[in-house]
């Protein structure tokens, strides 16, 4: 399935959230933290919007509306949602 964002809308790639501790300890699903990074996959027509397809962001903890897409975890975000880039 492919989709592309109208707009301002942004269509990020949720990164999986840790499932180990630094200390080694795991952390079991019920108790993992929402994450709130990921990867641009499509971005919409916009000319404001700051990212690009590739680009790992930081976005707003509940900001967007998730979907899947072949299996994996998606989220389809506003422009202004996204907080920051990763370098």
């Amino acid at each position: 399935m492919s989709i592309q964002p109208l707009g301002d809308r942004v269509l990020v790639k949720v990164s999986e959230s840790e499932s180990k501790t630094k200390g080694g300890l795991y952390i079991p699903d019920n108790a993992k933290e929402k994450t709130t990074q990921g990867t641009v996959i499509a971005i919409g027509s916009h000319e404001d919007i700051k990212v690009k397809a590739g680009d790992k962001v930081l976005y707003d903890k509940y900001a967007g509306s998730g979907i899947t897409i072949d299996d994996a975890e998606h989220i389809l975000l506003r422009n202004e949602d996204i907080l920051a880039t990763i370098s």
